[in-house]
């Protein structure tokens, strides 16, 4: 190891043991760092720097102390330090951004709404990777390839395809913009609990608009809304829309009242409460169920292992979303026109959710959603 290489590495120890110190003292004792030292202390963990124990210790005292604003931002700083960022050609992206631990209790539909919303003539990116825990659900991943779309596209090729009339969406993988992220992949398993990256890594945006890129994402629990917006804005969207929705995904219950908040132009945001009524939606289920022979049993002696099951359900959520693109009625559909409009709204394409509803069902019903999703997967219609 060369002598330069060396003191970088004294330095990460001797910081690494300061923050340690302080975060991981108990409850009542734990003090905050600022939001350099937390920039610091992920790009130490980021770039192998520190020792894999110290790393984890980083990761869960941090969570369990409950990270502040700063923390947050700077642990997202440090990410977006190593991500790569490519402009696409388009004056407007959306950035869909799913749970990365993806779904275990529903049929995803939302890795089928990037070729909708570019079928509505907004440029769309969804971006994850094959399986991460604690959940180890079904993954954007995992349905677009059971679709026979391409997932292993570089961020230049990705970008390519959000200017490419015929396709306007992509999927881009986190292993492809932000390689020592995706390195961690392990230790987040070995330390199991939700880390601050589970936030922080959905909003690296890989692909932005030449002018404007705007984020789309989820959340479950009531303080996140808040902590979303702001790190939204700290990572530079122009605008966000977060929607409470299934499993913590981008696409709301089809039989409760929705919730949502959203800002434009980085200002601070406001709340939209909606009912599935609102866009003509009736539907019994949340969202589409799993069917029974195919879902998850526990495994007693690792919990959080990736299941061979989920590609079954992959393959259920694929043909579920190919027959809704196809003009197909069901909860799949409902959850695509439900999550379509909300986006469309938000971005001032329609006034109201109900007419924001019927332009998706439109692109449904013509099959210019079904044909956009080919096209990413080199079929032609």
């Amino acid at each position: 190891m060369s002598g330069a290489i060396e003191q970088v590495h004294g330095e990460a120890r001797t910081l690494m043991r300061s923050i340690i110190k302080r975060i991981a003292t108990g409850p009542e004792l734990s003090k905050d760092i600022s939001r350099e030292e937390a920039r610091l202390g992920m790009r130490y963990v980021l770039d192998g720097a520190v020792d894999p124990v110290q790393a984890g210790v980083f990761l869960i005292a941090l969570r369990m102390k409950r990270e502040t604003d700063e923390e947050n931002q700077g642990i997202l700083e440090a990410l977006m330090d190593v991500t790569q960022s490519v402009s696409a050609p388009v004056p407007d992206v959306v950035d869909l951004a799913d749970p990365y631990d993806g779904y275990n209790r529903t049929l995803p539909a939302s890795p089928f709404l990037p070729a909708i919303l570019a079928a509505c003539g907004v440029p769309t990116v969804c971006h994850g990777v094959e399986s991460m825990g604690p959940k180890y659900g079904v993954t954007h991943r995992q349905v677009l390839a059971a679709a026979s779309v391409s997932v292993d596209l570089s961020p230049e090729q990705a970008a390519a395809r959000l200017g490419d009339t015929e396709i306007g969406w992509a999927y881009v993988d986190q292993k492809a913009f932000c390689p020592k992220l995706y390195d961690l992949a392990k230790l987040r398993s070995l330390i199991v609990k939700r880390p601050a990256l589970t936030a922080a890594e959905t909003l690296l945006g890989p692909i932005r608009g030449r002018d404007r890129t705007h984020l789309m994402t989820g959340y479950v629990h009531k303080p996140y809304p808040r902590i979303y917006a702001m790190l939204a804005r700290c990572a530079g969207f122009d605008s966000a829309l977060i929607v409470r929705g299934v499993e913590g995904g981008v696409i709301p219950s089809l039989r409760q009242v929705g919730k949502a908040f959203y800002y434009h132009d980085k200002g601070e945001e406001q709340s939209l409460d909606f009912r599935p009524s609102d866009l003509a939606i009736d539907q019994p289920v949340v969202a589409a169920p799993i069917p029974e022979d195919a879902q998850r049993e526990a495994v007693e002696d690792d919990p959080t292992a990736p299941r061979p099951e989920n590609s079954i359900v992959a393959q259920l959520a694929a043909q579920a979303g190919l027959e809704a693109l196809g003009g197909s009625s069901g909860p799949t559909r409902e959850s695509l026109v439900c999550g379509g409009a909300l986006c469309l709204w938000h971005l001032k394409r329609h006034d109201s959710l109900q007419s924001a509803a019927a332009a998706v069902r439109r692109v449904l019903d013509s099959g210019a959603a079904l044909k956009r999703l080919k096209c990413a997967s080199g079929k032609k219609q």
